[in-house]
């Protein structure tokens, strides 16, 4: 079967800004720096907490997706995860983490941190700025294996390049791949900043599939000279090889962009043409 491309436009995903107390913070209260009504504001690209959506619940390994802006001074409070890989890509701003294997930092932007949840971790995120928000992708992936046992990891921003190119951060410990993360599945996450106007290419390989989000700016997207979607803030696309892709930064907006590329996993991938 030929590969294909389906947009996923921002309009179509699922919003949530919850109680603050879910989290255990106060109500929200005005701040002269957030110009939303609600302390966070989530994207969620797959069913998850109050979205509830069987037939949009993965694709392949990929569990959960979201995209998370956070107010000054507020954050999820300490709660429990099991049997999963979780990766957070920073958008802006800064995440300040604590879990109970005793790690904590704070990572800025650009960073990306893994957490083997296995056999069962506590952690907490917060945004302990007093003016700048946080907004941050997080990403659920199903493990290899279960039973693991708890882990943590992290990449410092700074020290990677990703303008005008694919920043390879994530991969399976079982690849030779030289990533600053490294998780338990078949699974890997590139970023790219690209300029305005500039292009690169993304190949997806037989057997492969993968999950195209454009953090900011916008693209145009073709496969052989022909245009098969373009994407702005917010908007996702799945992809399903092989197919080679060639990915023109909109002229006036450059593009953040993020995928996850993983094996592919035919008729239980849940999409369909």
């Amino acid at each position: 079967m030929p590969g294909w491309f389906k947009k996923v436009a921002d309009k179509d995903l699922f919003v949530s800004e919850p109680n603050p107390s879910w989290f255990g913070n106060p109500q929200n209260v005005a701040n002269a720096s957030w110009t939303n009504i609600n302390w966070l504001k989530s994207r969620f690209h797959f069913s998850f907490a109050e979205y509830s959506n069987p037939a949009n619940s993965n694709f392949g390994v990929l569990r959960v997706m979201n995209d998370d802006l956070v107010q000054p001074s507020r954050g999820f409070g300490a709660h429990p995860h099991r049997e999963m890989e979780i990766c957070t890509y920073v958008v802006e701003g800064h995440l300040t983490h604590k879990d109970s294997m005793g790690t904590q930092e704070t990572l800025g932007p650009g960073s990306v941190q893994f957490m083997t949840a296995g056999t069962g971790v506590q952690h907490s995120e917060y945004n302990l700025s007093p003016d700048a928000p946080l907004r941050f992708i997080q990403m659920w992936i199903a493990p290899s294996a279960r039973g693991l046992d708890p882990n943590y990891g992290s990449a410092c921003g700074t020290k990677v390049n990703r303008k005008n190119l694919w920043a390879h951060l994530v991969s399976d410990v079982k690849s030779q791949a030289a990533t600053p993360v490294k998780i338990n599945q078949d699974a890997n996450i590139f970023v790219s900043e690209l300029q305005e106007g500039a292009s690169l290419e993304m190949s997806i390989g037989e057997g492969r599939q993968a999950y195209l989000l454009c953090i900011d700016g916008g693209i145009l997207v073709k496969s052989n000279g022909a245009a098969v979607g373009s994407l702005v803030k917010h908007d996702a696309s799945e992809i399903v090889g092989g197919m080679n892709l060639d990915i023109c930064a909109q002229e006036g907006k450059g593009a953040h962009l993020l995928y996850v590329e993983m094996k592919g996993q035919g008729e239980h991938s849940r999409f369909r043409r």
